[in-house]
């Protein structure tokens, strides 16, 4: 036969199609019975009650089914049931059963060679042709319901058409010759079996190979496998074998080949004795082997099923439950394949250290880092395979790795290393091809004793192709064609024989291997390192990433778990389409899932040792430095002081750095050595794709963090809803500080943004919701200010000192009150702006003005019900005689002035939190600072402005805390308020008669006991004196709206006001004026809007002088008193 009739038969071609066509046939079947075993994807009518006759009547007459015949013929919908099972129907015709036969009627025909040593390419193909053909017929026969599925879509089809589908009647009779498939494939491949080579040639070559693959660990570390340096001058040769492709060929699909193909071929079992120590060895090494997927052969099981029917194969079944046994005691067992794992972790671990070092090497190299992988990826598989499918063993510890992260990260880190160096290893091999290969196959040309002339021309073209190569050009061509040209150079009748010629086979398989190593990289690095198995045994998956994580030692390769994700995308199959959302939707839940536990892990780690180091900056305080002072005070004066009974003794800060022995292991230790290994798995790669999606690990990192700091700074607040105790804002924000001082120095090792995570954090935190929907600070401390301080200092429980600018709890007998001025001093509101700034100050006014404005609201009601005698008091004010008389018909005057106190009240809390902001805004923005003041400082009562530019000014500068003359909060709070029907006019008088009220109200203060003034608190304790800071705002706001002249009503408010206090002089009842000159001091209003010259006109300062000597005194005379008792 020449080479041109030989060439007719494309017998490599058609292997090459029928082989992929047969794995999407089979990865069809898969889908098929995935499908039809799950009840959510199963198709609706198998399930439904009304159908279950049909289905019946057509799994038992199947495939004689009579639809013609109305007593028996199934009910059913045609084109229901036909769209429903057209996929499915048209997995079954793509079956090749036909093509599959033929081409092994041609192959044996033409009495073909087949040596894996020196045709690699062809005999590969043929024996995964065989595997994938077997591998279909058995997964068919897994298909509970494939009667069913054909049946039906031929009844449909014939009752819609009129006849029956062209294809039914020959899947009819492959679903019924399958029913047991193996017997009946060994009847078929039969003839194939005695006229072909399979089991005397093409498996009986893979002996030496198997063998050696099969190793120990302790051969393997004999050998020096792997190892670089073990030699160092030959460092730079290339590493070279008379079979490449062989050295790292799969082990499992070696397996696959031997058990599949003495399965078929089992009469060699009995006349070869090579044929029976193979098929033993390979018994011995696995329990499973996989058709596809998560399906798998259990070996020993079918094999013994399958020669216990036959006569004469007792011996093999005797072979079959010695090899059991022998896997269950020791050899190529769990502890077996432990011990290979131990030793690549070590080797592959050298291997890839030497080459991140030297790049380089990768050219000369390159078989070891594919034999490398590949190694990895067969201990990998096999310990997943049995891990999913051994469950009932004595020694379980031989089926889980708690190390096996390790391993899958070397894998990942040579990959990345083979691709971030192609270049590399593309130009070494080019040089290679051209300067050697190129030589060494034109010497062997020469010397062929037998080179016909269509051989000795295709030859010629590849030493001459390879000579003049380059990477722009390409060699795939030519390395397919040398495939070729070996696959007909091994049948029988051919010219020129392979097996004859072991130099040529042997330079053709090196030079087939540096040509991939030019434009085949990637696909060599599939072939030896893809794990996308784990995609179909997630709980496996998820086992070992648990293990990982519960190891100290092996967080820093738990990244490989995600990465490996990326490897599901090989699953897939242009034949079977609709499987390509469901695996990409796999793929992308279980990285996320795996990133978010680990990012979930580090930011709790973090946490941590941010809380450790606030317990540590909390020792810094100085509430704690009393106990230090006091000692060292004590020990000056030489007196012993006795500790309390029940409190612990204090260490000092930075105690906790001094140690004795540096082996003893603090708990921060431990946490910053978990940190580590944390930080290490999460910063080791900025980002990789899955699936078409870009997953970037420290985003996963930077949001948990988020998230969690949020949790902690709330956390540190402390508070309590029903005690209604929080912590101190000086206090709260040195946790902060701690935390974030800790966070930032984490920048350059967790890989993540943290500036952008605490600048988050902190934003959020000044929101009353943070992105989670949870509570912030901004709303803890506004609640707590409004209910906790505010609402008692409203009841008299604690009291306004402005002498100390805090509030100040007043002690009453029998209650146990917090310390209002620990929450309220100048350096609590200062902190207190620092952690809500300007948007959470800006929501703590709104919620104050909101009280405000309900107790303007019940003002004016109280006016409306006082309008006439108020009219008539404006008006007639001076009159001595007619004010007594028209004074006691107002009615809830002390209600107006209670009122008025809160607005006071809450007023001067907001100028106390607007001055910290000012300073807290002035410190870090002052270029910023400057301009706005500047601004405000312009516009003054004088400036031609229009009210609501003026208004908006007032609003950009109350933002940086600055003090207004008009309170822009309070402006908008009160032109929110939804008025009645009354007319602005109306509301104007309202408000006119509102300061009347107020005026003609103040002598009444006088009758009240804790209306006396104190001189050391600047104040009342009844907080009156926050009288004229409601005045003065709430005149300005009211005005601004109505677009009056504030002055002119400010004014009349002294005159009624000077009008009645003076008349309060001339009172004879002592009870009426016993507190007179503590209320005089309430004319001391201060406001742009007044000028001394109009205060004194209206209440001479010679009174108000006279009053503070008589509150003076009489303040002295009651601490004489008190301090003599």
């Amino acid at each position: 036969m020449s080479l041109t009739s030989a060439y007719q038969h494309k017998l490599a071609e058609k292997l090459t199609i029928l082989n992929d066509r047969g794995q999407g046939v089979l990865i069809r079947m898969y889908n098929i019975k995935k499908t039809c075993s799950d009840p959510k994807s199963k198709p609706p009518f198998l399930l439904e009650k009304s159908m279950e006759s049909s289905l019946k009547y057509i799994n038992k007459k199947f495939p004689n089914i009579d639809v013609r015949n109305k007593s028996s013929s199934p009910k059913i919908l045609g084109v229901h049931v036909i769209f429903s099972l057209f996929f499915i129907h048209s997995h079954f015709q793509f079956f090749p059963q036909d093509h599959v036969y033929e081409l092994l009627n041609t192959i044996d025909a033409c009495q073909c060679h087949f040596d894996i040593n020196l045709n690699f390419d062809f005999t590969q193909s043929y024996l995964d042709l065989i595997v994938t053909y077997t591998s279909v017929i058995l997964l068919l026969s897994r298909i509970e319901d494939r009667r069913v599925l054909i049946g039906m879509y031929n009844c449909a089809h014939e009752m819609l058409h009129g006849h029956s589908d062209p294809s039914f009647a020959r899947l009819g009779q492959m679903v019924l010759e399958y029913d047991h498939p193996l017997k009946k494939l060994t009847e078929e491949f039969g003839p194939h079996t005695k006229a072909s080579s399979l089991g005397d040639e093409a498996l009986l070559s893979l002996h030496f190979l198997f063998v050696r693959r099969n190793q120990g660990a302790e051969q393997w570390r004999s050998a020096q496998l792997l190892s670089l340096i073990s030699t160092p001058p030959a460092m730079i040769n290339p590493a070279n074998s008379d079979t490449m492709a062989c050295e790292y060929l799969s082990v499992e699909v070696m397996e696959r080949w031997i058990i599949i193909g003495f399965l078929l071929c089992n009469g060699c079992l009995n006349s070869n004795s090579q044929c029976q120590k193979l098929w033993k060895l390979c018994l011995q090494g696995s329990l499973y082997i996989t058709l596809i997927r998560e399906d798998v052969l259990q070996v020993h099981k079918v094999t013994e099923d399958l020669f216990s029917s036959w006569k004469g194969y007792g011996k093999r079944v005797a072979d079959i439950k010695e090899s059991k046994e022998h896997f269950s005691l020791s050899f190529l067992s769990g502890q077996f394949h432990c011990q290979r794992r131990q030793f690549l972790r070590m080797a592959v671990k050298e291997l890839e250290t030497v080459l991140t070092d030297e790049p380089g090497l990768l050219g000369p190299k390159a078989l070891y880092v594919f034999m490398a992988l590949s190694f990895i990826r067969d201990e990998v598989t096999w310990l997943v395979r049995h891990t999913e499918n051994v469950t009932k063993t004595k020694t379980p510890e031989d089926y889980a790795d708690s190390s096996i992260a390790e391993l899958l990260f070397l894998l990942e880190e040579i990959r990345a290393l083979v691709r971030r160096h192609i270049k590399v290893i593309q130009q070494y091999h080019l040089q290679y091809l051209a300067r050697f290969d190129a030589l060494v196959l034109s010497d062997i040309i020469q010397n062929l004793s037998v080179c016909p002339e269509e051989e000795s021309i295709i030859m010629s073209s590849f030493v001459s192709t390879l000579s003049s190569l380059n990477l722009k050009q390409g060699n795939w061509r030519e390395w397919r064609r040398k495939g070729l040209l070996r696959a007909y150079t091994s049948v029988a009748k051919a010219p020129l024989h392979l097996h004859e010629n072991p130099d040529l086979a042997k330079v053709m398989n090196l030079i087939v291997f540096h040509s991939r190593m030019l434009d085949s990289v990637e696909k060599v690095l599939v072939e030896t390192s893809d794990l996308s198995t784990f995609c179909f045994h997630l709980r496996t998956f998820e086992k070992m990433f648990t293990m990982t994580l519960e190891e100290p030692t092996m967080l820093r390769y738990a990244i490989a778990f995600p990465l490996i994700c990326a490897h599901f995308v090989h699953c897939t199959h242009e034949m079977c389409p609709e499987e390509y959302p469901h695996l990409k939707n796999h793929s992308l839940h279980h990285c996320n899932s795996f990133l978010e536990e680990l990012a979930k892990q580090t930011s709790n780690c973090v946490l941590e040792i941010c809380a450790e180091q606030r317990n540590l900056s909390e020792q810094l305080l100085p509430k704690h430095c009393a106990t230090t002072i006091s000692k060292a005070k004590n020990k000056k004066m030489k007196q012993k002081q006795t500790p309390r009974k029940g409190e612990p003794e204090r260490d000092k800060p930075g105690a906790e750095s001094h140690r004795k022995n540096r082996s003893i292991v603090t708990n921060m230790d431990k946490l910053h050595l978990h940190l580590t290994e944390l930080a290490l798995t999460m910063n080791h790669v900025h980002s990789f794709s899955v699936f078409e999606h870009t997953i970037f690990p420290s985003e996963y990192l930077s949001s948990h963090l988020e998230a969690r700091l949020n949790r902690a700074i709330v956390w540190l607040a402390g508070y309590n809803a029903a005690t209604q105790e929080i912590a101190r804002p000086s206090e709260l924000l040195a946790g902060v500080k701690a935390y974030i001082s800790f966070i930032q120095s984490l920048a350059q090792f967790v890989g993540a943004d943290v500036s952008r995570v605490i600048r988050n954090a902190l934003l959020q935190q000044t929101q009353p919701l943070d992105s989670c929907g949870e509570q912030t600070i901004t709303t803890l401390y506004t609640n707590w200010y409004l209910e906790g301080l505010l609402r008692q200092a409203s009841s008299g429980t604690i009291t306004l000192a402005p002498a100390m600018q805090a509030f100040v709890s007043l002690p009453r007998e029998g209650e146990q009150n917090f310390s209002a001025e620990e929450f309220s001093d100048v350096s609590e509101m200062r902190a207190l702006a620092e952690l809500l700034g300007p948007y959470g100050m800006k929501f703590l006014s709104e919620n104050l003005m909101w009280h405000v404005t309900s107790q303007i609201v019940e003002l004016k009601k109280l006016v409306v019900e006082n309008m006439d005698v108020l009219v008539q008091i404006r008006s007639n004010f001076s009159k001595a005689d007619l004010m007594a008389s028209l004074l006691p018909q107002l009615t809830g005057a002390d209600n107006v002035l209670k009122r008025m106190t809160i607005i006071g009240v809450i007023l001067t809390f907001r100028a106390m939190a607007q001055e910290g902001l000012r300073e807290v805004f002035s410190s870090h923005c002052p270029f910023l600072m400057g301009p706005i003041e500047c601004l405000k400082e312009f516009v003054t009562a004088d400036t031609d402005i229009k009210v609501r530019d003026r208004v908006n000014i007032f609003e950009l500068a109350s933002a940086a805390g600055v003090g207004c003359d008009i309170d822009p909060a309070l402006v908008a709070a009160i032109a929110n308020l939804k008025a009645d029907t009354s007319s602005p006019e109306e509301e104007y008088k309202v408000a006119c008669l509102l300061l009347v009220f107020l005026a003609a109200s103040l002598p009444l203060l006088a009758t009240d006991p804790a209306s006396f003034f104190s001189i050391e608190k600047d104040g009342y304790n009844n907080n009156i004196h926050c009288l004229t800071k409601a005045i003065i705002q709430v005149s300005a706001a009211l005005f601004t709206l109505y677009n009056k002249n504030i002055e002119t009503h400010l004014k009349e408010f002294l005159v009624v006001a000077s009008v009645s206090l003076l008349q309060l002089g001339q009172e004879t009842d002592k009870l009426k004026t016993r507190n007179r000159e503590s209320i005089s001091l309430l004319m001391r209003l201060e406001s742009s809007f007044l000028t001394l010259d109009m205060l004194e006109s209206c209440f001479p300062y010679v009174l108000l002088r006279n009053a503070y000597r008589e509150v003076s005194r009489a303040f002295y005379l009651n601490r004489v008193a008190a301090s003599t008792h």
